[in-house]
């Protein structure tokens, strides 16, 4: 059961009460697919052996982990994030792994980070859910000594990525849009799209030489067309619309919905592993000032 602390902000618990089950029931594609991006930019990233490193919203750790080899035993990683049951996986495939200097802690970047403490962070796919961005991009620079470097992943605008929007624009076509007041998982997975407007938050933030790097990536998105459309129906934009819509006008146009995500998804790449989608993401990097 996981542990919603009294204090936990709605954006926590949702994510703890709604989120975590059906994110763990779909590890297998969400790890493999978000891994793909973040396997195409850690190789190139400064993280030497002996740096101090902190995984912002480090899901099940496998992020973390890979960071861990390369720093060695002579340097530290703290995976935080807002998921008990995450946390728990992490730790159990660090200690498999022997990775005794990988850490991981139950934290929220918009409420409060440690100080002053680390040589880089990072952040794959996390920080496009913060409320109030700048003040969590901020606490994350505050976490790095002076000088230090900070890279976070994040998904480029809604049009890049036919492997998350189709499944929304499917599912509006026959249900409502989420009202103002809708249980969500934050701003949305589009939010940082947009990079004019995500540079001025980095600035504002505090950080100097902002940069962006496009990485485009097919990710495999279920391994039949019946695990995609459960997949999309379950998390995601699609499945945003999908739940708030409610269960009894949902299931009535399930048929319709089901009929037009299978049309979309076995007109995509398939191999003996599954069905692949195109995705695209920025990966921002930045400095604190020294």
């Amino acid at each position: 059961m996981a542990n919603v602390d009294r204090d936990d902000t709605d954006f926590v618990k949702f994510w703890n009460s709604v989120l975590e089950p059906k994110f763990t029931k779909y590890r297998h594609i969400l790890q493999g697919g978000l891994s793909r991006h973040s396997a195409a930019v850690i190789p190139n990233l400064p993280i030497k052996e002996g740096m101090s490193v902190l995984d912002v919203g480090c899901g099940w750790g496998d992020m973390s982990l890979q960071i861990a080899e390369i720093v060695g035993p002579k340097g530290r990683v703290l995976g935080i994030d807002c998921v008990d049951a995450f946390l728990e996986e992490a730790r159990k495939d660090a200690a498999a792994k022997k990775l005794l200097h990988a850490e991981f802690s139950r934290g929220d970047a918009e409420v409060a980070l440690p100080e002053n403490e680390f040589d880089f962070v990072v952040a794959r796919f996390g920080t496009m859910f913060f409320t109030n961005p700048v003040a969590a991009l901020r606490r994350m620079r505050l976490a790095l000594k002076p000088g230090g470097q900070m890279t976070h992943i994040v998904w480029r605008r809604r049009e890049d990525n036919p492997a998350w929007q189709e499944a929304k624009e499917i599912t509006l076509r026959h249900l409502p849009p989420p009202s103002e007041e809708a249980d969500t998982c934050g701003p949305g997975p589009f939010s940082m799209g947009n990079q004019e407007t995500t540079g001025l938050m980095m600035k504002s933030a505090g950080f100097e030489d902002v940069t962006f790097t496009r990485v485009d990536e097919k990710i495999m998105v279920g391994t039949t067309p019946e695990e995609c459309i459960a997949f999309a129906l379950a998390i995601g934009p699609g499945g945003e619309v999908f739940r708030e819509a409610g269960e009894a006008l949902a299931e009535d146009k399930r048929p319709e919905i089901e009929s037009e995500m299978r049309t979309f998804f076995e007109s995509q790449e398939q191999d003996a592993k599954g069905i692949w989608a195109p995705t695209s993401s920025w990966v921002i990097s930045a400095r604190n000032p020294a």
